[in-house]
């Protein structure tokens, strides 16, 4: 990491105004991000956006897409995303510090993830300062739609977020959780592969 990405991910509270000036390729990152946002779905638009996400991102391994638009602070440039993740649209990157997002994992419209902070002190945010924690999410994870991430928590390997949930603190693997705050409602357990949708049996429902 850069001295500025240390400072960035450092939980440590920082003058954030004028930060963005210390990265000269900011701007760069943000019209990057602007003309994948407006490339379209050509077969030729398709492999421009696969490179401009190459280029932009932290990481992106393979077979990972996110549908246009996205937003980020940064335009992306410190996600990481694992081989096989989807991201449907309009997912919005508080990326002031880094988000990793691990293979398999999906990611439903509308979806916050945040990792910058303020103080609540009056004084400290009339002189804006801030403070960030990276946000880290595991392998074969499926975030529904409409969730909150906020800085610093760990959902674990294979857990669902329920739609509309705010995610305040750690997920472990292997749940469900939901609600506002998010809060572990079950496990995922065998039954799982057996049953879906309130009891419908998978074998009888395969289309």
């Amino acid at each position: 990491m850069t001295d500025l990405e240390q400072k960035l991910n450092s939980g440590k509270v920082y003058q954030v105004i004028a930060q963005e000036n210390q990265d000269p390729r900011f701007y760069e990152y943000l019209e990057k991000m602007e003309k994948y946002n407006t490339l379209g779905y050509t077969e030729r638009a398709e492999k421009e956006k696969q490179q401009i996400l190459k280029e932009l991102f932290a990481e992106i391994e393979n077979n990972s897409y996110i549908q246009a638009p996205y937003h980020a602070m940064w335009g992306g440039r410190h996600v990481h995303l694992g081989k096989n993740v989807y991201i449907n649209f309009n997912c919005t990157f508080v990326d002031d510090a880094q988000v990793y997002i691990g293979d398999d994992t999906l990611i439903a419209p509308n979806v916050t993830i945040i990792t910058a902070s303020h103080p609540i002190s009056p004084a400290l945010r009339a002189q804006k300062y801030g403070c960030n924690w990276p946000v880290f999410i595991g392998k074969n994870v499926w975030i529904a739609s409409n969730v909150t991430i906020l800085p610093g928590v760990t959902i674990g390997d294979n857990s669902v977020i329920g739609a509309c949930s705010v995610v305040t603190k750690d997920i472990p693997a292997n749940v469900v959780a939901m609600g506002t705050p998010a809060k572990v409602v079950r496990e995922i357990t065998p039954d799982d592969d057996i049953y879906y949708d309130h009891g419908k049996l998978i074998a009888e429902n395969m289309a």
